[in-house]
């Protein structure tokens, strides 16, 4: 990937709508597109513009959230202390400078480190009431996390009752679940054979399966957890590294004493790494690095923390596993706005929990770049243990009769010509009706973020489309029991279960159903936009660009792509047919017209205690008011929080409202 410079506010906006979706494919869908240093990279681009432009920061910008986004379904509970994200150091040098700040803060170097493995899991907050289980927290925003208390109760290896002398009254455990290699192997076999799209790693599989809102399918995933810390760790303990024998002496999981280890500085960190690393293939789970901490846990209050980690900790990563093998072909994938992704046929190779046999090249640049040619024995890795990539070339292996790849001239699947627009990389079909195209946009249509139809992954899909069955998306609507029994391995639970599905995916709520039509530029942000101001598909047609351009949020190249897509009669006649076959998607809460906030502006300041920006900003919207980034004479409030930026200085300015914390609790 190449990292841009951020050019001006435009850009820094598109950004942080970037970022806003890979924070959605990774905490709401489990499913990353893009590697963790990939998304760190992206984020240092968005840090280094915001601390040079305070007064452009986007309310949403993904530096002010700590992590995760709450989940319906369940109850949402306050931590006892903040479970904060750990800030990522790549290099040697990277990890120097962090020791180079706590001497710096400490104004000492005699300072020890407790090192400790980083799981590749989910993070867990678990409390324990006079030495009974009662809550169990996920991160959440850092401040509130969800109750999957019933969920975890089902890991076997976490005692519900804590044994031991002087168990305290309370204590809220800090610690990682995660899934075993087998285990997630053996889960992601399964979800193949029932036609559903497969976990991207065990991080992502234990973080889906910790949300599932049923207790029994959560046991059948085995998870399991380590523990690794305390709320307030100063109240029961004097170092990190005493941590962990102090929590194994109540019966608590912890890692095997020989991952972790006291050490005096960055050559005994590294050394300790350095073992890890050769150890990582031959362990049980998944890891990404390790974690360094300061030991004296006393200074971890002095040394504080940044906008959303302690200054005491940091994750060092380690490098993603790699492994060579040999491309047998380069074939293409049409997406479906028609452009053509060159994809490399790889022998099959197992790497960081499952085989390899496919990897994307990109595009034509790409290849030409990196020099990879048919029969090339590569290196590969899946960034982050997300998205195989080939690396690199082994030059030394290259064979004589090594195949040079062109783009081809004519669409494979429909024969159609391919153009590359002038100062584009992609080349594209330029059949709108192209079997390719057609796959891809039935695949999308029936995705967890548009229509969420479960059991109805890419194979089904292509099997489906192969088949004649389904052409266009309202086809889905009129699949039976007679035509699914003719799929081959489909059998009565697989049909049961696909046919609920659909069946469940019709009441839909309205901004999925938008996503869904796959209307060019309309991403969840534009369609959730759409969604509460024109409440329905009727009124949605009929909406003209000045009315799109006066919604705060869509510019002009949205509107004209929604304006075009509704000037088809094809893309109007496939929604009658699907509003005839039940599809009725649930209109957006009506929104409230309190008067302290009705047609009121607002731009949020500072961290909040009570709510997180979004909480707030979903609260202000619901009852008729507006939120803005920016600061302006069309500003009614400004509402502040600790650590206000430019813009509380700029509302004073021109003299605006400016509102504490408990001033909004009162008007809410």
């Amino acid at each position: 990937m190449t990292y841009r410079k951020i050019k001006d506010q435009k850009d820094y906006i598109n950004l942080v709508l970037e970022l806003i979706e890979h924070d959605k494919h990774y905490y709401l869908e489990a499913k990353p597109v893009i590697s963790d240093y990939e998304y760190d990279q992206l984020i240092k681009e968005l840090q280094v513009f915001e601390k040079e432009n305070s007064d452009l920061i986007h309310p949403n910008s993904p530096t002010l959230r700590i992590g995760e986004v709450l989940t319906q379904g369940f109850k949402h509970l306050a931590h006892l202390s903040p479970m904060m994200s750990l800030a990522n150091a790549y290099s040697k040098d990277e990890l120097k400078d962090f020791l180079k700040r706590i001497y710096k803060l400490l104004e000492k170097e005699d300072v020890k480190f407790c090192s400790e493995l980083k799981m590749d899991g989910t993070a867990i907050s678990i409390r324990y009431e006079k030495g009974h289980l009662t809550k169990a927290l996920t991160r959440g925003n850092g401040k509130i996390g969800d109750d999957v208390t019933t969920n975890i109760k089902t890991i076997k290896t976490l005692p519900l009752k804590l044994h031991g002398k002087n168990i305290p009254g309370l204590i809220e455990v800090r610690g990682e679940v995660f899934m075993h290699k087998n285990i997630f192997k053996k889960l992601n076999e399964n979800r193949e054979n029932e036609g559903l799209d497969v976990f991207a790693n065990p991080r992502n599989a234990a973080a889906g399966s910790l949300k599932l809102l049923d207790p029994k399918e959560v046991s059948k995933r085995h998870l399991d957890v380590i523990c690794y810390g305390i709320a307030n760790a100063e109240e029961f303990v004097l170092s990190q590294f005493e941590m962990h024998g102090f929590l194994k002496g109540f019966g608590l999981p912890i890692s095997s004493e020989k991952h972790f280890k006291l050490c005096k500085n960055l050559d005994d960190i590294l050394s300790f790494a350095n073992k890890i690393e050769h150890l990582r293939e031959k362990l049980s789970f998944e890891i990404d690095g390790i974690v360094i901490k300061v030991d004296d846990v006393k200074n971890h209050k002095s040394l504080g923390f940044t906008g959303k980690s302690p200054r005491y900790a940091v994750a060092y990563k380690f490098a993603a596993e790699q492994a060579i093998t040999t491309i047998k072909d380069i074939t293409i994938q049409i997406g479906r706005t028609g452009i053509l992704t060159p994809v490399a046929e790889l022998e099959p190779v197992f790497l960081a929990g499952s085989t390899i046999s496919r990897a994307t090249l990109h595009n034509i640049d790409e290849i030409q770049r990196k020099d990879i040619r048919i029969t090339d024995a590569v290196v590969i890795e899946k960034g982050g243990d997300v998205i195989p990539k080939v690396v690199s070339v082994d030059f030394t292996k290259r064979k004589k009769q090594a195949i040079k790849f062109e783009m081809p001239k004519k669409c494979p699947i429909c024969s159609s010509d391919v153009i590359n627009i002038k100062g584009e990389v992609a080349h594209r079909c330029t059949n709108l009706s192209c079997k390719g195209q057609n796959l891809r946009s039935l695949i999308y249509f029936a995705a967890k973020n548009a229509m969420d139809i479960e059991h109805l992954g890419a194979k089904v899909m292509q099997t489906l489309l192969e088949m004649g069955f389904v052409s266009k998306p309202s086809d889905i609507y009129l699949l039976n029991e007679e035509m699914l029994s003719k799929v081959e391995g489909f059998k009565e639970k697989s049909i049961k279960n696909l046919l609920n599905s659909i069946e469940k995916s019709k009441k839909c709520p309205f901004s999925r159903f938008i996503m869904a039509l796959g209307i060019k530029y309309v991403g969840s942000e534009t369609a959730d936009l759409l969604a509460a101001h024109a409440k329905d598909i009727k009124k949605l047609q009929k909406i003209t660009k000045e009315e799109l351009l006066n919604i705060e949020g869509i510019g002009d190249i949205a509107a004209s792509s929604i304006i075009e897509y509704f000037e088809d009669q094809n893309n109007l006649d496939e929604i009658d047919k699907l509003l005839s076959l039940g599809v009725s998607p649930k209109k957006p809460k009506e929104t409230k017209k309190d008067p302290l906030f009705f047609n009121k502006s607002f731009v949020l300041t500072g961290s909040l205690e009570k709510y997180t920006r979004s909480q707030a900003q979903n609260l202000i919207k619901e009852r008729g008011g507006k939120t803005s980034s920016s600061v302006s004479k069309n500003t009614d409030y400004v509402l502040v929080g600790s650590e206000p930026g430019s813009k509380f200085d700029k509302a004073k300015k021109l003299g605006i409202k400016t509102l504490m914390e408990d001033e909004f609790s009162a008007m809410l």
